[in-house]
């Protein structure tokens, strides 16, 4: 479980390093984004990301990688969203922004180990593949909950399938590095 929070920690600091320069070039635009329109960034992430597992080609060129990482800030942004929205100005100064986007990392890396540690890490025998479906299937489930204006009869809310569908994209990120590291 130590190598896991360390790896864990390691890609969420490379995808804070990517917020934090998207919000030097852009400013917090996206926070005129509904949370719905995040979750259709996402599926526009992870559905590409499958197609090119299916098909082995790439033609935009942007990596496998650089768009889990995108799934992992479309999911911070979109819990910013769900659940500080009424009370944050548009524009967010950036210490404001970073320091949001560590609160939500910080509440994803806890239920990460709470769920590890429930699961027995069972994460690291699965194919990359399996967490993509994984994630297409969250978002699935997240658009009938938004269809359904934000109401469930017994199943988890909005918010922890974003939560979900990040830590499936760490736990994909790990897998292609350890997998780079072996090559």
């Amino acid at each position: 479980m130590i190598q896991t929070s360390e790896q864990y920690s390691e890609i969420i600091s490379n995808c804070r390093e990517i917020f934090q320069k998207k919000t030097k070039d852009y400013g917090t635009a996206w926070r005129i984004l509904r949370p719905s329109s995040l979750t259709d960034q996402i599926f526009i992430k992870a559905q590409r990301i499958r197609t090119i597992q299916e098909t082995g080609q790439n033609r935009v060129g942007e990596s496998v990688e650089d768009e889990f990482v995108a799934i992992v800030n479309y999911c911070i942004m979109a819990i910013i969203q769900l659940v500080e929205t009424k009370e944050l100005e548009m524009e967010l100064e950036e210490k404001l922004a970073f320091s949001l986007y560590d609160k939500y990392a910080d509440f994803a890396f806890d239920l990460m180990k709470k769920k590890n540690h429930d699961y027995g890490e069972a994460w690291r025998d699965m194919r990359v593949s399996s967490l993509t479906d994984l994630i297409l299937m969250k978002i699935l489930r997240v658009k009938q909950i938004e269809n359904n204006k934000g109401k469930t009869l017994i199943s988890e809310g909005i918010d922890a399938n974003y939560y979900d569908m990040l830590n499936y994209s760490v736990f994909a990120l790990i897998h292609l590095s350890e997998e780079q590291n072996q090559v």
